[in-house]
């Protein structure tokens, strides 16, 4: 009852930049963190970049000075701004949150995932 869904992903020359967003939708009371994953071919899922609710940001050492990551509460919306891409971050990216769900009289949290977007940099 709850989804992600992500946008933004294509092909982009080395150098190049591209913005990932995602929205979440569905019977949602809150969000807390919300972020950015990302899993190229033979390697395992690694944290790209986190939000809190309040705005704290954490990010892989790198994509740090790179790559931006924001949200809007309002619209349940968190993007992903990447400059100067490079072919090392070829990858499939994915959005994540924590998702607050009223279910029998209280709130429960849910990890969420999105289903996903490639990114390719060719160089």
């Amino acid at each position: 009852q709850v989804q992600l869904v992500e946008s933004g992903g294509g092909l982009v020359q080395a150098g190049g930049s591209l913005r990932l967003s995602c929205v979440a939708s569905g019977s949602i009371f809150s969000i807390n963190d919300m972020g950015w994953y990302r899993q190229a071919p033979g390697k395992q899922r690694e944290l790209v970049a986190v939000i809190t609710s309040g705005g704290r940001t954490t990010y892989a050492e790198s994509v740090k000075g790179r790559f931006t990551i924001s949200r809007d509460n309002a619209k349940n919306t968190v993007s992903l701004q990447m400059n100067r891409l490079g072919p090392e971050d070829t990858a499939v990216y994915y959005c994540n949150a924590e998702i607050g769900r009223w279910i029998l009289a209280e709130v429960r949290y849910l990890e969420v995932w999105g289903q996903g977007t490639l990114v390719t940099v060719s160089s």
